[in-house]
């Protein structure tokens, strides 16, 4: 039974045009081609990216946020009470009236003390500034990395140019060496974010995070399994090309260089409209859905490949209405927290025993007021925008 699904899942006629097979994508005559067995080796290669990620944040990002002055904001701790814990960790984070009256007698707190302790507990667990800046820092590092690298692979090459030239001779297109390593670190990174997404940041947009990392691995993987690897490398640099921007742009924040932020995040709203609201759907949906037609009739493989497109294209209108909004406030000179974001709570309470334990103003507050851990509108619990 396993073998007929495995002859199922490869036949010809999924992933070729007709009249090929997998016959006419073997080495031959000095000339390589894709070969699934390729993509095992990405699944040990993303633990060595989750193993680097581990040592850059300890070696690079860590000092740096040293050197840029990125402080934690300190956060008073929730007192043990078990009855309370029990309700935080089985039933709800965010107890409503009710439950705080109950929650009250049980616990002997009165239900201003219920909820203090329910709001600090929630701080408890929110991210430090500190891991913001960290993860934000190995992201921009990869991805300028990763967009320099894409355009020295594409940048003289003709169908870069001519995207008409993407399916010349498809699907009998060798492989480059520069194409194979561009795919298995990419494939490599993208893997490494999904084995690490339940410990980064969380962020309020994570389904869509989600879906994004497996659209993106099975894009990816699918478009080598066809040999789409003209496109694939289009469409990997495309993206590359504003992702580095978004994360200087929150490192920035962290360190509240609150100009600067604007300015970049203003600098990274642009780039990415273009690029994912103008050049994506315009030139290459335009490349992978019509061009081919005009070489081989379509198969299942070109629809399955248009369709995934179409699903990142969703999400990236998702993000770039959240996006724009925010740029509009900037621009205005509006203060807006991000939609996605996920900050401390306080109260005046909360911030005069912070000033009683401190005995100065709470990290984080500047002469002007409270910053939210950097800039209110980049304060990540993001995920970029990819």
């Amino acid at each position: 039974m396993f073998q007929t699904l495995y002859n199922y899942f490869w036949w010809d006629r999924l992933w070729l045009p007709a009249n090929l097979t997998w016959a006419d994508l073997e080495d031959r005559d000095g000339r390589v081609y894709t070969k699934a067995s390729d993509l095992y080796f990405t699944i040990p290669l993303a633990f060595v990216f989750l193993v680097i990620r581990h040592l850059f944040e300890t070696y690079v990002a860590t000092p740096l946020a040293g050197l840029l002055n990125v402080k934690e904001k300190i956060r008073l701790k929730a007192t043990q009470n078990p009855v309370l814990e029990k309700f935080y960790t089985s039933s709800c984070k965010h107890p409503k009236q009710a439950d705080i009256e109950g929650l009250s007698k049980k616990s002997g707190y009165t239900p201003r003390q219920v909820e203090r302790w329910f709001r600090r507990r929630r701080n408890q667990d929110r991210p430090s500034l500190l891991k913001k800046f960290r993860e934000a820092s190995w992201r921009f590092t990869f991805y300028l990395i990763a967009f320099i690298a894409g355009m020295v692979v594409i940048a003289d090459k003709p169908w870069f140019y001519d995207l008409r030239k993407v399916w010349e001779g498809y699907p009998v297109q060798s492989l480059l060496p520069s194409q194979y390593w561009y795919y298995m670190i990419e494939l490599s990174f993208y893997w490494s974010l999904l084995f690490s997404i339940a410990s980064d940041v969380k962020r309020k947009d994570f389904k869509e995070q989600v879906i994004h990392h497996v659209a993106t691995i099975i894009l990816i993987s699918f478009s080598w399994f066809t040999n789409y690897i003209r496109a694939g490398t289009l469409i990997m640099a495309l993206h590359d090309s504003s992702d580095y921007l978004l994360e200087s742009a929150k490192m920035f924040n962290y360190a509240g260089w609150k100009n600067t932020c604007n300015n970049i995040f203003i600098v990274f709203a642009v780039v990415f409209i273009i690029t994912r609201l103008i050049i994506l759907p315009f030139w290459i949906l335009h490349c992978t859905i019509i061009y081919p037609l005009e070489f081989y009739p379509a198969f299942f493989g070109y629809y399955f490949f248009n369709f995934m497109m179409v699903v990142l294209q969703c999400l990236h209108i998702f993000w770039a209405f959240l996006i724009i909004r925010m740029a509009q406030k900037f621009i205005t000179g509006k203060v807006v927290e991000d939609e996605r974001s996920d900050r401390d709570e306080t109260d005046n309470t909360d911030e005069e025993e912070e000033k009683a334990v401190t005995g100065s103003t709470p990290p984080g507050a500047t002469k002007n007021g409270p910053l939210t851990n950097g800039h209110p509108v980049l304060n990540n619990n993001h995920r970029k925008a990819e």
